[in-house]
């Protein structure tokens, strides 16, 4: 009985213990989004052992029961797609920085819903007898590559204590904290673009059906719920006659992207602005399908082919140049708008009642008969060969959380054959 006694005193002497602490925030959003500042309170449970030994090493478990905000009303959250991380402050008879991260684990957070944190664990080595507290400080919430910093604005109270006892290990020189590795993203290489060889041959004389235009390295300007993004995309614009109309198809070459989170299936939906120049004028308007399967986690997402009907509304030479593109994903839209642009299909056309010209509209689909083609226009100079990838469409809403946002990568990748 007495030896039972004596287990049991040590088990609750050594069990973890829980307390709470609250204190005021101020959580900072990435920069460009253009939002402020948010002061608000988080509440924190730090759970420890409530004694241990010199060598030691203990487990330490932070669990938000508050966090500083709720999530605004730009975007809805997808589930597993925030991760919080941060400092918790050892202090008394050793002093270190506590390491800490949580999963990238959530339910899924409605716009203006509580924001859902998982707990973040780290470890400390105990080196010195005493009394050693916790206190929780500076943390980081990382929704789909986007952080959110937020820091104490007043003096934190601990949130446990653990009573270190003498003997079992040797005291170390050094505090033992684990430093926390920074989550990467994923950065590709862009290979250098290729220039289009045209592979269709003619039918025969002007009976030709298929052209094929060249690869034009177009620079975009992106706006996205988060703000301005740059990037640079090989395009090619091919063209195939049916009657008097021009079925168009629009390829981004080594446009892939890894998706920062799951994707369900049919969420996300391209669509284009093909510009009309030479003897015809206006638009024809391009769409892509949307995703059919859905895309895990850090799996490529590959820009489908975007296809449309062009009818001539004027005689000559018209050329087809890559105009706007929009991205609709996961209640967000992203409209990217070409810096320069270049041709990338010349079609000696002819007029065709209700096509193009004069209107600066989308063209419809018509029929009569068209005249041979050329592949048109050189690579446009931008700068560099290297960027081939459209890095940051805002294809997948990135919402920095406490703030909100939506950012989406392109990471460069070769196209997947048909």
């Amino acid at each position: 009985m007495l030896a039972g006694a004596a287990v049991l005193l040590g088990v609750t002497a050594g069990q973890a213990q829980a307390a709470e602490v609250s204190y005021a925030t101020k959580c900072v959003p990435p920069s460009g989004i253009g939002l402020p500042d948010v002061n608000g309170t988080t509440k924190v449970e730090i759970t420890a052992p409530a004694t241990a030994k010199v060598g030691d090493t203990v487990d330490v478990v932070w669990k938000f029961t508050q966090a500083a905000s709720k999530n605004p009303d730009i975007i809805d959250l997808p589930a597993n797609s925030v991760q919080p991380s941060g400092t918790l402050k050892a202090a008394g008879a050793q002093s270190a920085d506590i390491a800490m991260q949580g999963p990238r684990e959530n339910p899924a957070i409605p716009k203006g819903g509580a924001m859902t944190l998982s707990d973040m664990k780290g470890s400390l080595k105990l080196t010195a007898a005493g009394q050693v507290t916790l206190t929780p400080d500076a943390y980081v919430v990382n929704a789909l590559s986007t952080d959110t910093r937020c820091t104490p604005t007043q003096a934190v109270q601990p949130s446990a204590t653990i009573t270190v006892t003498a003997g079992g290990g040797s005291s170390g020189s050094s505090s033992g904290s684990p430093s926390q590795s920074a989550s990467s993203t994923p950065s590709g290489t862009p290979s250098a673009s290729s220039s289009a060889t045209p592979t269709s041959s003619p039918t025969g004389g002007s009976g030709r059906t298929d052209f094929t235009g060249k690869v034009v390295d177009i620079p975009y300007t992106c706006q996205s719920p988060i703000g301005e993004k740059r990037a640079t995309s090989p395009v090619q614009i091919n063209a195939k006659k049916g009657g008097g109309s021009y079925g168009l198809t629009v390829q981004f070459k080594k446009s892939v992207m890894n998706s920062p989170i799951d994707i369900p299936a049919h969420s996300v939906k391209p669509s284009m602005q093909v510009t009309l120049g030479g003897s015809d004028k206006g638009s024809v308007k391009v769409t892509g399908p949307t995703n059919a399967a859905p895309v895990k986690q850090g799996a490529p997402i590959e820009i489908p082919d975007l296809t449309g009907t062009y009818k001539p509304g004027a005689t000559g030479e018209s050329t087809l140049s890559p105009g706007v593109l929009v991205i609709e994903a996961l209640g967000t839209t992203t409209t990217c708008t070409p810096d320069s642009t270049a041709v990338s299909l010349t079609l000696n056309t002819e007029e065709q009642a209700g096509g193009a010209s004069g209107g600066g509209g989308s063209s419809s689909s018509s029929s009569s008969s068209g005249g041979a083609a050329t592949g048109g226009g050189g690579l446009a100079e931008t700068g560099s060969g290297d960027h081939g990838a459209l890095k940051a469409l805002g294809l997948v809403a990135g919402t920095a959380v406490l703030l909100g946002g939506a950012v989406f990568t392109f990471l460069p990748g070769r196209r997947r054959l048909r």
